[in-house]
This record gives C-alpha cells, sequence and structure tokens, in this order.
C-alpha cells in the first residue's frame, strides 16, 4: 500500500456536537472537524452517522454531499449500521481521490457489508471476527479466510478488503497485545491489508497516557505491517510518529520537512 493511511475517526455521532449537527443537519460543526483532521494529516475521513434506522439514506447523503463539497472530493469511509445508507452514501460518493471504504463487515451478522461493497467496487473494513472477540490468533485467521474467500468469490481485488485485527483495550486485557500484533504480522505476511480502531488499545486510561501509549502502539503495528489505522489524527504525538514510521520504512522521501507534508 506505500504509505500507511490515516482514518480520522472524528466525525462520530457518539460526540454530542456531531451528534446535534447531525440531528439537525447543520453542517458547520462536522466541516469543523473535517478541516481539523485533514489539517492535522488524515487520509481519509471516517463519516458515523450510528443506526440511524429512520434516515439514514438521508443523513448519510446529505453528509457525504457536504464533505466532499467543502474539501475537494476528500475520501470518505461510512460507518453505520443501516446498510441502505451506505449504499445511498456510495451512490453518491465522488472517488477521484479514492474509492469509499465501507465500514464494516465481519464473518457472522455484518457478513453482508462485504457483499455491499463488492457490488459497490467499494473497499471493506473486514473484522476478524464473528461474535465477541476472538479467543486466540488461529480463530482470527479462520475468519480472515472465511472473508478473504468470499470476497474473492465476488470478484474483489484482495487488496480492497482491509482486515480489522481487533485492537483490545491493555486496561484488562495487557496479556492479549502481542497476539494482535503478531497477527497484524500474519496480515502483512499474506501480502494482505491491515486497519483497525487503534486507539481502543487505551480506553479507559488518563487523558495524559493516552497518546503516550497509541503512539507507542502504532510504531508497533507498522513494525509488524499495519498498513492503517482509525485513530484521531489531531493527536500531535501519534501522527508525528506515523510520519516518522514512514520515513524509517522507506514509505517516502526524507525531507527536513517531513512533519509538515
Amino acid at each position: 500500500m506505500g504509505k500507511f493511511v490515516v482514518i480520522g475517526e472524528r466525525i462520530h455521532c457518539i460526540s454530542p456536537a456531531i451528534r446535534e449537527a447531525m440531528n439537525t443537519m447543520n453542517p458547520e460543526p462536522i466541516l469543523k472537524r473535517a478541516k481539523e483532521q485533514l489539517e492535522a494529516g488524515a487520509t481519509y475521513l471516517d463519516v458515523n452517522i450510528g443506526p440511524a434506522e429512520s434516515n439514514g439514506v438521508e443523513l448519510m447523503t446529505w453528509a457525504v454531499q457536504t464533505i466532499q463539497g467543502a474539501f475537494d472530493n476528500v475520501p470518505l469511509a461510512l460507518d453505520t449500521a443501516n446498510m441502505a445508507a451506505i449504499e445511498a452514501g456510495i451512490g453518491v460518493y465522488n472517488r477521484s481521490k479514492g474509492k469509499p471504504i465501507v465500514n464494516s463487515a465481519d464473518a457472522g451478522d455484518r457478513i453482508g457489508y462485504l457483499d455491499l461493497a463488492a457490488n459497490n467496487d467499494a473497499i471493506c473494513i473486514a473484522l476478524c471476527s464473528k461474535a465477541g472477540v476472538p479467543a486466540d490468533n488461529d480463530e482470527r485467521m479462520t475468519y480472515l479466510q472465511e472473508l478473504l474467500e468470499r470476497g474473492l468469490e465476488l470478484g474483489m481485488d484482495p487488496e480492497d478488503i482491509w482486515f480489522d485485527p481487533l485492537f483490545l483495550v491493555i486496561k484488562g486485557m495487557q496479556d492479549k497485545q502481542m497476539d494482535v500484533l503478531n497477527f497484524i504480522r500474519d496480515i502483512s505476511e499474506q501480502g494482505l491489508n491491515s486497519t483497525g480502531g487503534l486507539s481502543n488499545n487505551s480506553n479507559g486510561m488518563p487523558k495524559h497516557i493516552r497518546p503516550i501509549m497509541d503512539s507507542a502502539m502504532v510504531a508497533m503495528a507498522m513494525m509488524a505491517g499495519l498498513t492503517s489505522a482509525i485513530v484521531n489524527p489531531c493527536d500531535l504525538r501519534l501522527m508525528e510518529t506515523v510520519k516518522s514510521c514512514d520515513i524509517i520504512k522507506n514509505n517516502f522521501l526524507y525531507a527536513d520537512s517531513y512533519l509538515e507534508v
């Protein structure tokens, strides 16, 4: 894949300001978050509208057109439990800067999201799980193979399936962290792309510790072969780490101004 792909996580209905903006279709708070993330170095923006059972189609259509219209067709990840809303968003999506990402399928009840991505020539984030957290990496690999085989049967390019190992909370699951990193290496050794909600690992930690832990995790994960992550790009320490790891991995050419790129 080359340069690490940062998917900005901050347009999310769990935020009171974003939820209110989505409820009233007020573009300003959403565009403000988009601008902050893009200026910080995000490649994609995740647009999470939540379940959106009643107005998902209208809301996702509006969000895609609003954000892409304001920011030169920035590529987006469409994130909702409403499959019709994702399809509607793809219907108005401009692909000039990158394919849409469907967030996300798994090997269980969400397998249909992979079909949706295949039918619409989209990238799909594929969680290596079926119901809850896999017991071990053998189980993760079983689900990865199921998802990969289904994607290939549907005619997808393997590069368009971005496998998510499931980043786990360190507080309470500290002993599982190396399993996640080792599985990222397994994904990489198969020549496949990977991503995931990396900041899950620091959930519940004090605010001043989270950027330190997230930066350490992203460095170790990139060394293991992680090709993308869903993160807060406004975390300066994290983004400096990502950009520095990209240099060390020779993903783009060093210049003294590399942190400004």
